[in-house]
């Protein structure tokens, strides 16, 4: 997968900064586990933040400096930092709204989660 600038990242949002109907179910605004009566067949790859094995481990800190959480959907969409730094970047087959996914290991599962580039909240 291509690895993107935060400029094409912030592009990407800008072109299309609000779902169609067909993406709209995924489209949270804060980042939320990928919703199991879904597929992801109405999105596509664009990139990745992050080649894992080829770069330096991005950092595991948050950026909250208005005091939301991780959960929150105004939260900001740090790219340099978690969960952001390790996504990859994908967009709706249809309208090109884009989505950041990124995959949470625990010891015991793997959950997959999404949320949507909402150009606003983007900083870098």
């Amino acid at each position: 997968m291509k690895k993107l600038s935060p400029d094409e990242v912030v592009r990407l949002a800008q072109l299309r900064p609000e779902p169609c109907a067909e993406c709209a179910p995924l489209a949270s605004r804060g980042w939320e586990s990928f919703p199991g009566d879904r597929s992801d067949a109405v999105l596509e790859p664009v990139g990745t933040l992050w080649l894992a094995g080829e770069e330096e481990e991005p950092t595991l800190e948050e950026h909250h400096p208005g005091g939301t959480n991780y959960w929150s959907p105004d939260a900001p969409i740090a790219l340099a930092f978690f969960p952001a730094n390790r996504s990859q970047v994908w967009r709706c087959r249809h309208c090109g709204h884009g989505f950041l996914r990124y995959t949470e290991y625990g010891g015991y599962y793997e959950d997959r989660r999404i949320r949507s580039l909402q150009p606003a909240l983007i900083v870098e």
